[in-house]
Formats: structure tokens, C-alpha cells, sequence
């Protein structure tokens, strides 16, 4: 009985004193991501209506499906980063089979989808030292894609691209990776050209 009392008194003491300590919450934190040093190379791929430099860290795989559907023509690619589960989609259309004012709807459409989860928008139009006329979105929050663009000449050329990461979207823990592909998202635009 002795031992029993002596357990629960025990008890008790380690208990108070530990609801006395203090307890410090330790802040969030995300893992450490090592980027790669800045490199590019050329996509130049016979038959493609444009061309382009993209990260040696990435590469270009040809995209033969849109959900379950074929593409409309050869020339959609999508540029996979394997250290990071991000892809850009690149689609691309013709204008004479598409009509230009439709294909300028569709890419602000699919950029306002994301106004529900989206705390900003900002569209940038553009023109690249080689001539090539775009907008640029970027869409604060946590959306599945916080940077896209299109590119066209407005009369044969119209191209689409949207960085997706294969995760769920955090803007706090996606924000840097976003950054460090942005730069090469905007180098991939400004290296851009058609092919007439």
C-alpha cells in the first residue's frame, strides 16, 4: 500500500513540475532546396514552328494527349524539372484554324479560373528583343499555377505556357521554387522565335 501511495505521489510531482516548464514553439520552417547554378540550352527541334533556350536541368518531352484527347497538332511539348515536380505546358495553335480574338479569350479564361483561390492577378504584356509579342500572368495565392504566359505574332503563331508543380498548392513553401523558375520562364520568352 506503501509503494502504491509513494507511485501516485510521484506521479503527481512529475506532473506539476512539468506543467510549470516553459514551452517554446518552434517556428515553421520548410526544407532546404539547393538550386542549380543558371545554364541554358536550345530547343531547335526540326519541324517546330518556334525555338527557344531552356535550363539544362529541365528537359522537353512532347506532349501527345490533352486529357485523354490528341493534341491539335505535333508541336505541344512540355518542359519537365525533375528536381523540382514542376512542369510547363506548352501548347501551341495555329491562327487561320483557330480564330485569334478566341484564342486571346481562352488564355485570359484559363488564367481567371483560378480567381477563387487567387488574392491577385497582374497580366504584363510585352515584347521580346526578337519581336515576339506576349502577356505574362501572375497569380498570387494558393493556385495551382502561379506563372503563365502566351506568346503571339497575331496572324500564324499562338502559344500558351503554365507552370504546374505536381503538389499541393502552398504559396508559402511553392513561393521560392516559383521565383527561381520564374527567371527561367522569362528567359525562355525572351530567347523565343518563331520560324516563318
Amino acid at each position: 500500500m506503501k509503494r502504491i501511495l509513494a507511485g501516485i505521489v510521484f506521479s503527481s510531482l512529475c506532473l506539476l513540475i512539468a506543467c510549470n516548464s516553459s514551452y517554446t514553439p518552434k517556428p515553421s520552417g520548410y526544407y532546404k532546396i539547393h538550386f542549380p547554378e543558371k545554364k541554358y540550352q536550345v530547343f531547335d527541334r526540326p519541324g517546330y514552328p518556334y525555338s527557344f533556350e531552356f535550363p539544362v536541368y529541365a528537359k522537353v518531352v512532347k506532349d501527345s494527349t490533352f486529357f485523354g484527347e490528341a493534341t491539335e497538332n505535333p508541336w505541344w511539348i512540355n518542359i519537365d524539372f525533375p528536381q523540382f515536380n514542376g512542369r510547363i505546358y506548352v501548347s501551341y495553335k495555329e491562327i487561320g484554324k483557330n480564330v485569334f480574338d478566341t484564342l486571346l479569350k481562352h488564355a485570359y479564361e484559363l488564367t481567371g479560373k483560378h480567381t477563387s483561390m487567387a488574392y491577385s492577378i497582374e497580366d504584363t504584356a510585352f515584347v521580346t528583343p526578337n519581336k515576339v509579342h506576349g502577356v505574362f500572368f501572375t497569380v498570387g495565392g494558393n493556385v495551382a499555377t502561379a506563372n503563365q504566359f502566351f506568346l503571339t505574332d497575331s496572324t500564324r503563331h499562338f502559344l500558351r505556357g503554365s507552370l504546374y508543380f505536381d503538389a499541393t498548392p502552398n504559396y508559402d513553401s511553392l513561393s521560392i521554387v516559383n521565383k527561381f523558375l520564374l527567371e527561367d520562364m522569362k528567359h525562355l520568352v525572351n530567347t523565343f522565335r518563331w520560324r516563318n
